[in-house]
């Protein structure tokens, strides 16, 4: 059973639950916000004749008792006809800001906590990411931006990876390990149909360059590392970036190290059609059991679509071999 209710802000709590059509959740791990699209008919027979709705208004969606999205409406679609068509986004969307920055000795957890203060976002419960950031230096950049290279370098650097989410309408950080659903997907178990994807066309290097400017001697450090054996499959594929200026050998050898063994692979994607269960978003990690593929094994969901139309429930997913 759906629940959608919306604040205008002017003292009415409405509810819409009775008068939307197509209702569709959808959460991004990396760089989007999560966003709620819904349909409604206007002047429709049940809707009161005082209701209106705007941008900046509060809409909250519970599925089954669950607490599911709690956002602002950011766009209004109308038309000739009677449908009008709502697009919310959560917190997250207010991290599309721009900002300059200078961190030292920091988490990406104290980024976070940083920049929610100065826009005066909410948090929720955040997990200690552990691994300290020696400096982050960002002029005029998107905020998210600037916290997904905070958890860039602590993948990097730390080997763990976290989300960032909205936790119905507080930001939050969760090591993804620890959020492994108890429940499988795949032969006889919810999934309707698939595709499988094999790529070393996005994010896939088998040389890596790093360089710094030595201010003592005037000239660029240049450090690299290969792997020859890809480089004879696939050809050369590079990956250059600069480093902070204070990193020593030892600390570049080891990124160097580090940026090979992540990235001297195939992505391989893997996408599912399944009967829906709320519990699923980007970021968790889901047991997938496909017997015809060799399949059976957690993968990570990269991007999850639930779409709500009548008393049907459905979701698409998009996983990551990780």
């Amino acid at each position: 059973m759906i629940k959608l209710l919306m604040d205008n802000k002017d003292g009415e709590l409405w509810d819409l639950s009775g008068i939307v059509s197509d209702i569709s959740w959808k959460t991004t791990r990396i760089g989007r916000p999560g966003s709620l699209e819904f349909t409604l008919v206007r002047n429709g027979i049940y809707q009161a004749k005082d209701f209106k709705i705007n941008t900046g208004d509060v809409v909250s969606f519970r599925y089954d008792g669950a607490k599911v999205f709690y956002g602002y409406v950011f766009k209004i679609s109308e038309s000739d006809d009677e449908a009008v068509k709502i697009l919310c986004y959560d917190q997250i969307r207010y991290l599309q800001n721009a900002g300059t920055y200078a961190f030292a000795n920091t988490t990406a957890s104290d980024v976070l906590r940083r920049i929610a203060s100065d826009f005066e976002l909410k948090l929720g419960h955040l997990d200690d990411t552990r691994y300290v950031i020696p400096t982050l230096i960002e002029d005029n950049q998107k905020l998210i931006d600037i916290f997904c290279k905070a958890l860039d370098l602590t993948l990097i650097n730390g080997g763990r990876t976290y989300l960032l989410y909205d936790d119905f309408g507080a930001l939050s950080i969760r090591d993804s390990e620890n959020m492994l659903l108890d429940f499988v997907i795949g032969d006889r178990s919810l999934m309707t149909g698939y595709g499988a994807e094999r790529s070393i066309d996005s994010d896939t290097y088998n040389r890596i360059r790093l360089y710094r400017d030595n201010k003592t001697s005037g000239k660029r450090d240049v450090y690299i590392t290969q792997d020859s054996d890809s480089i004879a499959r696939w050809g050369l594929l590079q990956l250059s970036q600069s480093v902070d200026e204070n990193m020593n050998k030892a600390q570049i050898t080891q990124l160097l190290d580090s940026l090979i063994a992540v990235k001297n692979r195939e992505t391989r994607t893997l996408k599912i059609d399944a009967i829906g269960d709320i519990r699923v978003r980007a970021g968790c990690y889901v047991s997938i059991v496909i017997s015809e593929r060799g399949i059976n094994q957690p993968f990570l969901v990269d991007s999850c679509s639930h779409r709500f139309d009548g008393g049907s429930h459905t979701m698409s997913l998009e996983l990551k071999n990780v």
